[in-house]
């Protein structure tokens, strides 16, 4: 049987006897033999010796590769002079009966038990060769890795009852027939030799090890049957022949040390390597001991462990070739912030020394900005015990820093981790240049956009300039002859002039999506019912129009009159397509879900409100859609259109969110549908239309900064007219002059764009600083809330777009002024 520790109890008192054993047991030197220190021999063995020192039975274990001899008070007895022998080599203390304990001691290494009711041995232990019998058993004991680490040794040594049995037969023999008495105890003798022989003969042909009997020359006098089943070899092709016939050249020397070893009565262990019978190499450990003109050995194959401590050899060889030739550099650290080994890669590619990476936290390697999310990484690593990757930024020699793209892995035993991090440098010094041929590209493909442009917006803008000229122009000599009826023609005319360029300027914007945006909740059904009029006029009586409306329409959320008018676009495109012989249009609406991506409708998945514009017209080629939201592109003949309001249509859908199909097809028509994302909240209603007057100011100061004088000018004498008392400044610097000063604001309207280093967003966020309450209003020609902070605008804020009217200035200052306090 085998002894398991785990079924054992645990002796946590196992050295406490009183006996001269325990006592010797907590004097010897633990800590500088094979064992270590007590506190960290394995419960397995604690156990035992607790169990052994209390014992009443001689009884001893046998422990390790050194085979540590660890016995109790009885068996000392049995040692007699041989005693104190605590911790010696169990054969080497029985050397005199090594040959006869070998085989039993192998057994018991291998994990097999074996008992001997009678054993007689020849021992020296108090000066002189005795007779000894004994009855005792081996039983293996295993570690806590499941591996036979010893045996353990119950025995009862019959000496004395033999020898007394044995006088008791001689007496009777003497007393009775002495003769015939003799021969049967000579005969039960040679019996039990014979019983002896044939258990040791039993050992010899079943052992799976290889057993020899050598003579001290080096030639084999008697083998086992396992070297036939190892090496092939029968035992007539062995007995007689010298060793070395049998093993390779290089193992010759030490072969035959440890025979001529054993002609002076010397032990030996070695290993040597021997050729089977096919040639194929086995590795042999071998034991020896000397009895008589012979030695006696056992030898174990250790061909697999030899195989497998070269494979290990090889992938440590390749494992540290490739932490020494790698490029990227390679780390072993811990979470407490230290590294315990760098590959070479760490000094070529930052210039730090070894010691100094090891001497250092690596956090004081890394750039302060990256710290944060490194250690936020590592830290997740190490709860979720999943790998890692991140960026960052770690300091060079020289004073530079390079950015590092790491990968790292937890290690099992849960302290440490292994980092490989790549340069990337090189890629960075890529991208930058790669992004520097992009910006380029761009560059020339803004300045293309604009060649292209220049040519419509100088026809459009001097159209509308000399009209407004022309008007100015006639009104002027119409007052000049005191002609003053009929005036208000002329103002119409540059007024609506003003109004087609605003709306052109908006076009454009729409295009470039830098159109400020007033977004709400809307009811597209809705919105169209309050279109029909207007567009069945606009597409006049020539062309059948239809309006189909989904029930329960969603709502979406988008500005309502760049809605309308990219409807209104959409329509007049339609019966142009139409003309002149008419045609069927019709505008429609729809709840659509688009579960997933629609190659062929280039649209993401989602819920989207559609609405959409059919018509019977010419259609369009492919090659005409791919170009249709160009800016100033028309298909219409000169003079009947500018080419932007298609783009003016493409770009407020995409900066609203949503996205523009188009389906098309000539001589069969074409249907423009516009998909506009959900909105899931409730419809706004609309805000009561009240009239405003000029007049509204109280008083209130309102300092005015714009660099255009004439505006500037326009501005003051609406607002001084309105009620109000007025200061100027014509840049940054002057308006911050008065805004430094005790003179009271109540509110600062400032162009965005302004000469003197400052612009407004800059004026009004240095002004707040001292005057938190006060109220902003930004005017700019860009319509673009992002030149007023990426499109942010803080409680207090509102912009006003060139051109507008004096009456909504008024509206927009009164709103501001009597807003609450901002907090």
């Amino acid at each position: 049987m085998l002894i398991q520790p785990d079924v054992l109890a645990s002796n946590a008192e196992f050295l406490h006897g009183d006996g001269v054993m325990a006592a010797l047991f907590r004097a010897h030197d633990w800590a500088s033999s094979p064992l270590g220190r007590i506190e960290d021999w394995p419960q397995s063995l604690q156990t035992l010796i607790g169990m052994m020192l209390v014992s009443e039975q001689p009884s001893f274990l046998v422990w390790g590769p050194a085979r540590m001899l660890l016995y109790n008070d009885r068996y000392a007895e049995i040692l007699a002079r041989k005693h104190p022998a605590l911790g010696q080599d169990f054969l080497e203390v029985w050397h005199e009966i090594k040959a006869d304990l070998l085989p039993l001691v192998e057994q018991a290494y291998r994990g097999e038990p074996l008992y001997w009711d009678d054993i007689e041995l020849q021992m020296e232990r108090n000066g002189y060769v005795e007779e000894t019998h004994f009855s005792f058993s081996y039983t293996p004991v295993r570690g806590a890795d499941g591996k036979v680490a010893g045996f353990f040794c119950v025995c009862l040594e019959t000496t004395k009852h033999v020898f007394a049995k044995r006088q008791q037969t001689l007496d009777i023999i003497a007393r009775t027939h002495a003769e015939q008495k003799l021969q049967e105890l000579n005969n039960s003798l040679e019996t039990q030799v014979a019983e002896r022989t044939a258990e040791r003969d039993r050992m010899w042909d079943t052992s799976p090890d290889l057993m020899l009997v050598i003579d001290f020359k080096g030639y084999f006098r008697r083998v086992n049957p396992a070297w036939t089943v190892l090496l092939g070899y029968a035992s007539e092709e062995l007995v007689g022949r010298h060793v070395n016939e049998f093993v390779i050249e290089s193992d010759h020397a030490p072969t035959v040390d440890a025979y001529e070893k054993a002609a002076f009565g010397g032990h030996a262990s070695i290993v040597n390597r021997y050729r089977n019978k096919i040639g194929e190499i086995h590795w042999i450990s071998w034991t020896s001991a000397p009895a008589g003109n012979m030695a006696y050995a056992t030898g174990r194959d250790i061909t697999a462990e030899k195989e497998r401590d070269a494979e290990l050899a090889a992938r440590t060889a390749e494992r540290d070739l490739l932490w020494n030739l790698s490029q990227d550099m390679l780390a072993r650290a811990n979470y407490d912030g230290s590294m315990s080994a760098v590959s070479p890669a760490w000094t070529q590619v930052l210039g730090w020394s070894e010691t100094e990476l090891l001497t250092r936290s690596y956090s004081e390697f890394m750039h302060s900005e990256d710290m944060a999310s490194t250690l936020e990484a590592i830290t997740r690593m190490a709860e979720t015990h999943r790998p890692a990757r991140f960026e960052n930024r770690i300091a060079t020699k020289d004073g530079g820093w390079k950015h590092i793209e790491w990968t790292v892995t937890p290690e099992l035993d849960g302290a440490n981790f292994v980092a490989v991090g790549r340069d990337l440098s090189l890629n960075k010094a890529r991208e930058a240049e790669l992004e520097s041929a992009r910006e380029a590209l761009r560059q020339s493909q803004k300045m293309e956009a604009v060649g292209q442009l220049t040519g419509g917006l100088a026809h459009d803008f001097n159209n509308l300039l000399a009209s407004i000229s022309g008007g100015l122009q006639v009104l002027k000599l119409k007052m000049q002859r005191g002609q003053y009826s009929g005036l208000e023609r002329y103002i119409d005319i540059g007024e609506s002039s003003v109004r087609r360029a605003a709306s052109l300027t908006q076009r454009l914007l729409a295009f470039s999506r830098r159109q400020t945006l007033d977004p709400k909740a809307t009811d597209a059904n809705r919105l169209i019912a309050g279109m029909e009029e207007l567009l069945r006029r606009s597409v006049g009586p020539m062309v059948e129009f239809e309006i189909v409306r989904t029930p329960d329409l969603w709502l979406t959320k988008v500005d309502s009159s760049q809605l309308e008018n990219a409807l209104l676009n959409l329509c007049i495109n339609a019966r142009d397509a139409m003309m002149p012989g008419g045609g069927q249009l019709v505008i429609g609406t729809s709840n659509m879900e688009i579960v997933e991506h629609a190659k062929e409708r280039d649209i993401p998945p989602g819920q989207y409100v559609v609405t959409w514009v059919r018509d019977t017209g010419t259609g369009m080629s492919p090659e005409v859609i791919k170009r249709i939201f160009d800016p100033f592109y028309t298909t219409k003949p000169l003079g009947e259109g500018t080419g932007l309001g298609l783009s003016m249509v493409y770009g407020f859908v995409r900066q609203s969110g949503g996205h523009v199909r188009v389906q098309s097809e000539i001589g069969y028509g074409t249907t423009m549908s516009l998909y506009l994302p959900l909105y899931a909240g409730a419809a706004e209603a609309d805000e009561p239309v009240e009239a405003f007057s000029v007049e509204t100011g109280l008083g209130e100061t309102v300092l005015i900064i714009e660099d255009e004088r004439a505006l500037r000018d326009i501005i003051e004498e609406v607002l001084l007219d309105a009620g109000y008392r007025v200061l100027t400044a014509h840049d940054g610097p002057t308006g911050m002059q008065i805004l430094n000063s005790n003179t009271r604001i109540d509110l600062l309207a400032t162009d965005v764009g302004l000469p003197g280093g400052m612009n407004g967003r800059q004026v009004a966020d240095a002004a707040r600083v001292q005057r938190p309450d006060l109220k902003v209003l930004f005017i700019t020609g860009y319509a673009d809330t992002a030149a007023v902070g990426n499109g942010r605008l803080d409680p207090g804020m509102e912009v006003l777009t060139k051109p507008f009217e004096v009456t909504v200035l008024a509206k927009k200052v009164r709103a501001l002024i009597d807003a609450l306090p901002r907090y």
